[in-house]
């Protein structure tokens, strides 16, 4: 059996070095204007670094056109695709039809891989897209495990299964939502998303005897999130997910900071190498602690289950995780003192913790002192007012360029 693939979201070069160090095997990305992140900060010359970059360490990029495009569009789409080809990206996300054929044309040296947008729900769908080019087709999020077991069991041998693991679920059907551009003229097919379904409403009924007249449904100061979705989260059905015959895990959010990152890769990428060290022996609840370390909504295993499973919408529109936020980023040790790139306040006394690159359980330290990074004098405090803020702190462990430091509250 072939090891199960760990890919990950880069929505810029520096996210791509994160994912990569602390355990992807592989990242996705894309131009913000065709890969339904249109504030992904990508541009061509981020892919060819990120590509460079990560084939100089045996690892893979794949890129995103999967937007369904209007006429119009086709040219630059065709121009995207000859540049990913030149740059020799390892795959092309695809789930237009129309697109599907421009890229084969355009792009005849890489992997033809159908987005999760193309709503992939059965090995019939698999077959037609293999037929049509795919190497590889990114399920639909709505199936149940015996479908998936019933896709990979029926699938061609040569077309590769990804499915998502990790990350936000949307409103619409497999993405395809109508939601944002009804609502704020932003089109989520076209990479726009105004993530209405997040959004608090109001809720009315109208009186029966009374036409016109709305009375308010009560609910409480903020209304209600009626539409708002929780997070998937399948740490737990590693197992069967590997043993199922899926090839690759998929984490979203190239949208997400690197703090985020970090926690998600390394512990599901502990989680991957220690159920094939010692399958009998897999325990998802100390993955758990880590995860819930990240501000995230509430998580659900959605279909994955039990196709009548309701728990997977978050009325509440809270996010969780109050106890930690991204503390800071190394950029270089010198005589035991570390410079640091912060996200928040820091202070001496507060409790930090240091996520070490496929090590699941993080180094917790306290700040005994601080240094001004531009004076080199104490300090008691410091806080994130200018752009790439920094101080210097002493860690006791040894460190590397970008790991990532964690704050409790």
């Amino acid at each position: 059996m072939n090891k199960i693939e760990l890919l990950a979201p880069a929505g810029s070069f520096e996210k791509a070095k994160i994912a990569f160090m602390y355990g992807a095997d592989a990242v996705y990305c894309g131009t913000p204007k065709l890969s339904l992140r249109s504030r992904s900060e990508v541009e061509d010359n981020d892919l060819y670094n990120t590509v460079k970059y990560a084939h100089s360490i045996g690892k893979k990029v794949y890129a995103a056109i999967n937007i369904y495009a209007w006429d119009e569009t086709y040219e630059e789409i065709k121009q995207q695709a000859k540049i990913l080809n030149d740059i020799k990206v390892d795959g092309i996300i695809v789930s237009d039809g129309g697109v599907v054929d421009c890229v084969r044309e355009a792009a005849p040296d890489v992997e033809i891989h159908i987005s999760t947008q193309a709503n992939t729900v059965s090995y019939h769908s698999c077959n037609f897209w293999h037929r049509n080019g795919a190497k590889r087709v990114i399920l639909g999020r709505e199936l149940n495990k015996e479908q998936l077991k019933n896709i990979t069991k029926n699938k061609p041998k040569d077309l590769s299964i990804e499915i998502f693991v990790h990350g936000a679920l949307c409103f619409g059907y497999s993405g395809r939502c109508f939601l944002s551009e009804f609502l704020a003229g932003r089109n989520g097919n076209l990479g726009d998303c105004a993530q209405s379904c997040r959004w608090a409403y109001n809720l009315y009924v109208e009186e029966t005897n009374n036409p016109g007249n709305l009375m308010p449904v009560e609910t409480d100061e903020k209304g209600t999130y009626i539409f708002s979705s929780k997070d998937l989260c399948l740490i737990k059905e590693i197992p069967e997910i590997i043993e199922m015959g899926i090839d690759s895990l998929k984490i979203e959010g190239r949208l997400k900071t690197e703090y985020y990152l970090a926690t998600v890769i390394n512990t599901y990428r502990n989680a991957i190498d220690d159920y094939y060290n010692n399958p009998k022996e897999y325990n998802f609840e100390k993955y758990m602690i880590e995860l819930e370390k990240t501000k995230t909504r509430g998580l659900t295993t959605f279909f994955f289950n039990d196709r009548n499973n309701k728990d997977f919408q978050d009325y509440s529109g809270r996010q969780y995780n109050s106890e930690y936020e991204f503390g800071g980023k190394v950029i270089e040790e010198n005589d035991g003192k570390v410079l640091i790139e912060i996200r928040n306040k820091l202070s001496v006394g507060d409790e930090l913790e240091l996520i070490v690159p496929r090590k699941l359980e993080p180094i917790s330290f306290r700040i005994d002192e601080l240094w001004d990074a531009d004076t080199f004098q104490n300090i008691d405090t410091v806080n994130p007012g200018k752009a790439e803020q920094k101080v210097i702190l002493k860690i006791p462990y040894k460190v590397e360029r970008d790991w990532i430091l964690r704050r409790k509250k």
